[in-house]
């Protein structure tokens, strides 16, 4: 079973060549790549993020696995959806899915089931594929759709995660998320700040609370603190700000903005 792309020519080119080309000029490969155990970035147009999300990219090994943390922005299907099909399509094309470590997480899971509506028509997840297809045409994904949930629920996800994976250092966990929405890019900064300064101290409980007391409006909260308590678990002490942006840079509007940030724990 193949899943459709849904903001192809949209979000980014449909083209192959026109993708290539423009994946090309927004992936920057730092000197020397980390080992990560997480990666957040961005999930808005390329135009926009992309150039973000590349620095993400380009930062860390893309290693043969890598498990991406959606939003379920059209609140559909289960809360913790691990989708159901063998491969996801991209122009550059098919990236194949990690179906053991889905059978496995599914099996021993009371929060993670297999389901194909949460994700049918997202985008967060969609457009880092051609990401990962471009820098390691032979990785697999494992695509799972989180929606907000209590912080006990989202620390468990994340430990379940971590145990599925701790024998398995070929695997990199990337939540994405964008950050404030659709306010200055002075007040997005200062709001933003706090929720970064939670993720470098590899603080979920603390990203959870400042993002919920302080309404900042990142939208792939829950997959960050999921990707942030699998860390965790898995040993990781550190995490850097690699960029952090906003659409006011393309657009010359910085009255009404979306941030957008790429960081990486290892």
């Amino acid at each position: 079973m193949i899943r459709e792309p849904v903001v192809s020519g949209s979000f980014y080119p449909g083209n192959p060549s026109i993708l290539n080309e423009e994946l090309g000029k927004h992936i920057r490969f730092a000197e020397t790549k980390k080992k990560a155990v997480g990666l957040i970035v961005p999930h808005a147009g390329y135009v926009f993020s992309g150039r973000c999300a590349g620095k993400g990219f380009g930062a860390v090994e893309i290693p043969g696995t890598v498990i991406i943390l959606g939003v379920n922005h059209h609140n559909i299907g289960h809360a913790f959806a691990v989708d159901g099909h063998d491969y996801w399509k991209t122009p550059l094309g098919e990236v194949q899915i990690a179906q053991e470590l889905r059978e496995k997480l599914t099996a021993a899971s009371a929060l993670f089931k297999v389901d194909t509506i949460a994700s049918s028509q997202e985008h967060s997840i969609e457009v880092q594929s051609p990401f990962i297809k471009y820098i390691n045409p032979n990785a697999r994904i494992l695509p799972i759709s989180i929606a907000l949930a209590d912080i006990k629920r989202l620390v468990d996800a994340g430990k379940e995660i971590a145990a599925l994976v701790k024998d398995n250092p070929d695997v990199l966990i990337v939540a994405s998320t964008d950050m404030s929405h659709y306010i200055s890019a002075e007040r997005a900064r200062d709001k933003d700040k706090n929720a970064i300064a939670k993720i470098e101290n590899l603080d979920p409980e603390g990203l959870y609370n400042a993002v919920m007391m302080e309404r900042i409006s990142m939208c792939g909260m829950a997959g960050t603190v999921v990707m942030l308590a699998a860390a965790k678990a898995l040993g990781a002490t550190k995490a850097e700000v690699i960029d952090y942006t906003n659409s006011g840079v393309v657009m010359g509007d910085y009255n009404r903005v979306v941030a957008y940030l790429s960081m990486m724990v290892y």
